[in-house]
């Protein structure tokens, strides 16, 4: 099962991002690797919301990653949501 992270993010995100950039990067990357985190990144224009996808169980793997993201727990993110995604068609 899919399971899409929706963040949305404080104003001037671009800028207040720099500090924990590397460590949302290096946690983000170890999730990916561990074939949690399908896929991620933010929206732009304007860039106040970011997507992250995840597959596994159930939506505690999305929701433990966010309790847990540097951009969360530095107060970079206003709010986020998970919500489980019925996929019809993937690339394998």
């Amino acid at each position: 099962m899919f399971y899409i992270l929706f963040y949305k993010t404080v104003d001037n995100y671009v800028e207040k991002r720099a500090p924990y950039r590397d460590e949302h990067l290096a946690y983000a990357m170890k999730s990916y690797e561990e074939g949690k985190l399908i896929m991620a990144g933010a929206l732009a224009e304007p860039a106040d919301e970011a997507v992250l996808v995840f597959k596994g169980n159930d939506p505690e793997v999305a929701k433990d990653f966010a309790m847990n993201d540097p951009y969360v727990t530095n107060a970079l993110i206003t709010e986020w949501t998970v919500r489980p995604w019925t996929v019809v068609i993937v690339a394998e």
